[in-house]
C-alpha cells in the first residue's frame, strides 16, 4: 500500500492511518509531494513518520498548474518503482486529485479517505471542491466520514465501494491531546490561561483580499471592545501575511503567531473559548474538543457540524463576524449551547475501519467493518 499526501492538513489526517497499518500486518509506504514543504515536515516530525518517497515539488509563488504537473510526473515515477496494490489519498488538495489520476493511469486501485464532502459550489472552496469530486470519480474505495458524505456519493452514483468510517482527524486529535504537554514558549502558556482566548486561523484562497481584510477588521474591533486575547496562527502565504500585519499588528491583545506544531496548536485550541476560521479541518477538530467555531465562509462541505450546533457559518462581512463573536462573549448560554453540542465526526476508530474495509475489499477479511454512526 502507498499513502500519498502533500500538505499539513492531509498529513494530520493520514498519519493515524499510516500508524495503524501495522496492527493489520499491512506494509504501508509513504510518498509526500511536499506541496507545502515546511508545514508538512512539522507534521511528519510530530507523528514520527518518515517518507519513503519525497517529490519536493514546492516552488516559490507556485501555481495550481505547476503543482498539477509536478505531482503527475513525480507520482508516475514513484508508482512505477513502488508498484503498490492500493494508493491512498486524502481529502481535496491538488496532491489528492493528481496522485489519484496518476494511479488511475497505471490502473492501480485508489482509496479516497474523507470522500463525499460537498459544498455544492465548484468555486467555493476553490479549487478543493472540484479536486474532491474528481478524486471520488477516480477512486475504487470511498471512505466516507459520515452518513451525509455517503449519501452524497450515492446521489452522484460514484463507481467505488463506499464505507462509512468516521473522520481520521478525530483519531489524530486523540493522539495529540492525550495529557498535558509543556509549552514551547512561556507566552503560549499565558495565552492558554486567558479567561477568554480566541484562536484565529484564516488562509482560504477564495477569501484572500477584500474578504480577509473585512474579517481582520472585525477581529481588531472585537479586541478593542472586549477583554479577549486573540491568538492568530498566521499562514506563511505572503498574500495572507500582508493584511494580517497591516490591520492587526501592534494591538496589545492580538498575538500573531507563526504556525505552531500540530500538538501545540491543538492544545491551544482546546484551551480556547472560541475559534474563528475559514479552515476545513478545524470544523471537525473543534467539535471533538468542545470549542465553538465561527466559520468565515458562505459555504461548508461539513453540514454535520452546523446541524449539530457546534459550528456557526457567519461569512466574511465585518459587522456579521463581529456581532457573532460578541454574542458568544456576552451570552454564556449561547456559548454553552455550542460548546456542549454532539461531535458528529468520529469516535477515534476511523483508521481501523479504513484498514478493515480495505482488507475486506481485497478479500482478506470476511466481514466489512461496522459503519460509524
Amino acid at each position: 500500500m502507498l499513502a500519498v499526501f502533500g500538505t499539513r492538513p492531509e498529513a494530520i489526517k493520514m498519519a493515524p492511518v499510516v500508524l495503524s497499518a501495522g496492527r493489520y500486518d499491512v506494509a504501508c509506504q509513504v510518498a509526500v509531494t511536499a506541496q507545502h514543504r515546511e508545514l508538512l515536515d512539522k507534521v511528519l516530525r510530530d507523528f514520527r513518520i518518515t517518507a519513503d518517497y519525497d517529490l519536493n515539488i514546492m516552488q516559490e509563488s507556485q501555481s495550481l498548474t505547476s503543482i498539477a504537473t509536478g505531482v503527475l510526473r513525480g507520482m508516475d515515477e514513484v508508482l512505477r518503482e513502488a508498484e503498490p496494490e492500493l494508493v491512498l489519498v486524502h481529502g481535496d488538495t491538488s496532491t489528492t486529485l493528481y496522485a489519484a489520476l496518476a494511479a488511475y493511469y497505471r490502473q492501480i486501485p485508489v482509496g479516497h479517505v474523507e470522500a463525499g464532502l460537498r459544498s455544492g459550489d465548484k468555486y467555493s472552496p476553490w479549487p478543493e471542491e472540484m479536486n474532491r469530486q474528481l478524486a471520488d470519480r477516480l477512486s475504487d474505495l470511498l471512505f466516507a466520514p459520515t452518513e451525509v458524505s455517503r449519501a452524497a456519493l450515492m446521489r452522484e452514483a460514484c463507481p467505488g465501494t463506499v464505507f462509512v468510517t468516521g473522520n481520521t482527524v478525530i483519531d489524530a486529535v486523540r493522539i495529540m491531546t492525550g495529557g498535558e504537554r509543556p509549552w514551547s514558549r512561556p507566552e503560549l502558556g499565558a495565552l492558554a490561561a486567558a479567561p477568554f482566548l480566541v484562536v484565529v486561523e484564516a488562509h482560504r484562497r477564495e477569501n484572500i483580499g477584500a474578504r480577509h481584510r473585512a474579517i481582520f477588521r472585525a477581529i481588531r474591533r472585537l479586541a478593542d471592545l472586549r477583554e479577549v486575547q486573540v491568538a492568530f496562527s498566521v499562514h506563511p502565504n505572503p498574500a495572507v501575511q500582508e493584511p494580517v500585519r497591516e490591520i492587526l499588528a501592534g494591538h496589545p491583545r492580538i498575538h500573531l503567531l507563526q504556525p505552531l506544531d500540530y500538538p501545540e496548536f491543538m492544545q491551544l485550541v482546546a484551551k480556547s473559548r472560541l475559534v474563528l476560521t475559514d479552515s476545513g479541518g478545524l470544523q471537525e477538530e473543534c467539535p471533538a474538543l468542545g470549542v465553538p467555531l465561527l466559520l468565515l465562509r458562505d459555504t461548508s462541505e461539513r453540514p454535520e457540524a452546523i446541524a449539530a450546533g457546534v459550528v456557526r457559518m457567519v461569512g466574511y462581512d465585518e459587522d456579521a463576524v463581529l456581532a457573532a463573536a460578541l454574542e458568544l462573549y456576552d451570552d454564556r448560554e449561547a456559548w454553552a449551547a455550542m460548546a456542549q453540542a454532539r461531535n458528529p465526526f468520529g469516535d477515534g476508530q476511523a483508521s481501523d475501519r479504513i484498514w478493515q474495509a480495505a482488507l475486506h475489499w481485497f478479500g482478506d477479511r470476511s466481514e466489512p467493518p461496522a459503519p460509524f454512526q
